[in-house]
């Protein structure tokens, strides 16, 4: 019993040592914090803030062109299937008839079996021919009859007894034999089928050998040298355009801003497109600039329009994507205006000028954090 109440004692006296050390080094780190911290200085400042720099242009209201700008695709004019005119197996494929050749106007394609056309031409040459003699006997009987009544009677005869009736109908056949004539030679002559314009052959259809019939596809051929384009305007910028526009000379230019030639305006406006609601204006490709225009080619083209007045010419940066403005008046504030876009050209746009007694000048820049009356510190780029 005694040696228990001796290990009782010990235990509590060793965690009274360690309570004493725990709050002797408690105590120890709170001095040190205490030594060691660093008060911060606070100076009270009652300068305002710097004002935010806004980069601005300064503008000037002036009369403009207009100039509206669309895209239309180049398109052939003449684009045909070409079809036998007369049946018959094709006897001959020339280098020109496959896909993909360009061939000048007038260039041998094909040739059809022409043996029963010969055939047909031969027999309208006789029927001619019998057509022929059949009239000089008329007329030697007309004449013969024309000078025995002059010779025995001084009546005039009449027309059955001049044999006029046989001579009109020997004079009628004539006619019908040489028109059957050139049919049939026209129908030799189809035999052989040729381009009717330059162009490129986009797609051949039937094979050496093969039967076709008057009528069939033969291929494909489309124009390489004369081109034409359809583009389509806005109410708003049809209303731009400086009218009539017929015959008008425009710019077109490809896609990153090469100039490819001229064309001219052959009819424009008169109805809207059932589908788009737009008015047509109908172009053929004039000079090129020594670039080639291909089918297919989607190219800008750029109508001159009528003179604006009193008009500003802003960077297109300076529209936010709410379509609004932001100008800095005399004050230096912030002054947002929503636009009456007139047109765009290129990184430019055309507004209706603002009615101010100052200069404008506008945010290059706009940023979301703008508002209305906001003082800015304005650096004009043209310092």
């Amino acid at each position: 019993m005694t040696y228990q109440i001796k290990i009782a004692g010990q235990t509590r006296m060793t965690r009274g040592i360690w309570i004493i050390l725990s709050v002797g080094l408690l105590v120890t780190v709170g001095t040190i914090l205490a030594v060691t911290e660093d008060t911060p200085d606070v100076t009270q400042v009652n300068a305002p803030p710097a004002l935010q720099i806004v980069s601005v242009k300064n503008l000037a209201v002036s009369d403009v062109t207009a100039s509206v700008e669309t895209f239309a695709e180049v398109h052939p004019r003449w684009s045909a299937d070409i079809r036998a005119a007369v049946g018959g197996r094709i006897v001959e494929v020339h280098e020109a008839a496959l896909a993909g050749a360009q061939v000048p106007a007038g260039a041998i394609l094909f040739q059809i079996e022409s043996t029963q056309y010969d055939t047909v031409v031969a027999a309208a040459e006789l029927s001619l021919a019998e057509a022929d003699f059949a009239l000089l006997q008329a007329e030697n009987k007309t004449n013969v009859s024309q000078r025995q009544f002059e010779r025995d009677t001084t009546s005039v005869p009449n027309d059955l007894a001049l044999h006029l009736p046989e001579l009109r109908i020997s004079e009628r056949g004539v006619v019908s034999a040489e028109a059957q004539l050139r049919a049939a030679q026209q129908q030799l002559a189809d035999t052989t089928i040729t381009a009717p314009f330059s162009g490129f052959i986009t797609e051949r259809l039937i094979s050496l050998g093969q039967t076709v019939t008057s009528g069939e596809p033969l291929l494909k051929l489309v124009d390489d040298k004369q081109f034409e384009m359809t583009a389509e305007l806005s109410r708003e910028s049809w209303a731009l355009l400086d009218h009539p526009i017929t015959e008008q000379v425009v710019q077109i230019v490809d896609t990153i801003g090469t100039p490819m030639g001229t064309a001219i305006v052959r009819q424009g406006g008169g109805f809207l497109d059932q589908n788009t609601r737009q008015y047509r204006v109908f172009l053929e490709v004039n000079e090129t600039n020594d670039q080639s225009i291909l089918s297919g080619d989607f190219l800008r083209v750029l109508l001159t329009g009528r003179v604006l007045k009193d008009t500003l010419s802003l960077p297109d940066t300076a529209l936010t994507r709410t379509g609004q403005v932001w100008f800095v008046d005399q004050n230096d504030q912030l002054v947002r205006f929503a636009p009456d876009i007139l047109f765009r050209l290129s990184d430019q746009i055309v507004i209706k000028a603002p009615e101010s007694d100052h200069k404008h000048r506008v945010a290059i820049t706009p940023l979301a954090s703008f508002l209305p009356g906001q003082r800015v510190a304005p650096h004009s780029l043209e310092d």
